[in-house]
């Protein structure tokens, strides 16, 4: 923390950067669970999203608690609201991480950014402001991921465009992605559109 230390001491931006931290680190855990469901249900291509957004949410955590170091050995109690997203539709988890991606952008990290500025940790303030737009790039991405789910089209299009394995990497332009990759013989769940990948 290069700001002032007795001040943030004593700061509102201290126990939002332990806030973010918990909501980072359940965020991660969130997705890797879902990506186990994901994977039971043969759809690899929603899996890798998860994981990917997972290791992505562990590099915020990072960040908001390097922001931390100066109160190293303390304990910092706040309080909290995170969300139980348990269902059984595999449709329902990507709309959750949708909905709760675009609350920390709109919403949390938003006003956390304007706390620390106010308080004066400018450095603080521009890592939520930056962190809040990689929030809304990740419930872009599950949005998108979950209307084509919810629209059938997760494999499928009414135009040809460019399908890639993502076990081997193997590319192929169609209006369906293949049932099985001719490569690697892995199943349809592997296949992206290449416009989306790596989960662009």
């Amino acid at each position: 923390m290069s700001d002032n230390t007795e001040a943030f001491l004593h700061s509102q931006t201290r126990e939002n950067l332990m806030r973010a931290f918990a909501g980072e680190s359940q965020a991660r855990n969130r997705y890797t669970i879902a990506a186990g469901i994901a994977h039971k249900a043969g759809l690899a291509v929603i899996q890798g999203i998860f994981l990917f957004t997972a290791d992505q949410e562990k590099s915020h955590a990072k960040q908001f608690y390097r922001q931390l170091h100066d109160l190293g050995g303390q304990t910092i109690r706040v309080d909290g609201t995170y969300p139980v997203d348990i269902y059984s539709d595999l449709l329902d988890y990507l709309r959750a991480a949708q909905h709760n991606e675009y609350q920390e952008w709109e919403h949390d990290y938003k006003h956390f950014s304007q706390v620390a500025m106010s308080e004066g940790f400018p450095l603080v303030g521009k890592l939520f402001e930056n962190i809040a737009r990689v929030e809304q790039t990740h419930g872009d991405r599950f949005g998108r991921f979950a209307d084509l789910l919810e629209q059938e089209q997760l494999f499928c299009s009414k135009v040809e465009v460019q399908w890639t394995c993502l076990h081997c990497g193997w590319v192929v332009t169609s209006t369906t992605a293949p049932a099985q990759c001719p490569v690697c013989r892995h199943p349809q769940g592997y296949f992206v559109r290449v416009e989306l990948a790596p989960w662009s």
